[in-house]
């Protein structure tokens, strides 16, 4: 595994989160504004590809692990044994499915929903971090 790659993703992700924050403290009617919305939906999304090419690198150097789909990369880390089982069927696997929304779907997704998502759901990345942060630690 190269841990630059790996940590270089945990900084979006970290990065993402920091300006995700941001939108939290803002009233319902102020996110719903376009400029905000969109920050937003970049921010999520940027946080959710750096997660998914985290797994994705991980799962690379498995043999016979690397799956090319992103829910299937969610069941396969949890199956591996990287994450927790129910982590990777529930909260990777939702987020797994977001990213897809995001990405083929936009047109669907609104300001409401993404609120939602802001205000309920941005421990999962730092959740997915604490499960991979433990994989960068030299082990002699």
């Amino acid at each position: 595994m190269d841990k630059k790659i790996v940590l270089e993703r945990i900084d979006i992700i970290q990065k993402s989160l920091e300006r995700l924050k941001e939108f939290q403290s803002l009233s319902k009617g102020k996110f719903l504004l376009d400029k905000n919305f969109a920050a937003a939906e970049h921010y999520i999304r940027y946080g959710l590809e750096a997660t998914f090419d985290i797994c994705a690198h991980i799962l690379s150097r498995i043999p016979g692990a690397y799956v090319g789909e992103y829910k299937k990369m969610a069941e396969e880390m949890g199956r591996q044994e990287i994450i927790p089982q129910k982590f990777a069927q529930s909260k990777l696997y939702q987020m797994a499915g977001y990213r897809n929304r995001l990405t083929h779907f936009y047109f669907e997704v609104g300001p409401k929903e993404m609120y939602g998502i802001i205000q309920n759901d941005l421990d999962d990345f730092k959740e997915f971090v604490k499960y991979i942060k433990p994989l960068l630690l030299d082990k002699k």
